[in-house]
């Protein structure tokens, strides 16, 4: 009885996981990303992700991670909650 396919199907699971779970850790660049990418940052919704891009458009690109607390409705808590997961670069 073989058994390749079940240790393959099983190995490919496990690979996928693992891949599902780095993706989550992508880094999102508030400079750059769309309304869809910011809104899945903790504590943004569709309404604050498009107030990024307002303000982004207005005054610039952002500098630092930490000038995300200028935009409307969006405060320190909010950033510091999304440290690692975004980034001006």
């Amino acid at each position: 009885m073989k058994r390749t396919p079940l240790f393959a199907t099983v190995v490919l699971l496990l690979s996928l996981l693992t891949g599902f779970a780095h993706a989550q850790d992508a880094v999102i660049n508030i400079n750059t990303a769309d309304v869809a990418t910011l809104a899945s940052l903790n504590g943004i919704g569709e309404s604050k992700a498009q107030a990024i891009i307002d303000y982004r458009e207005a005054n610039g690109p952002f500098a630092s991670t930490a000038d995300l607390a200028n935009v409307k409705g969006i405060g320190a808590r909010t950033v510091e909650k999304n440290a690692e997961s975004i980034t001006v670069k």
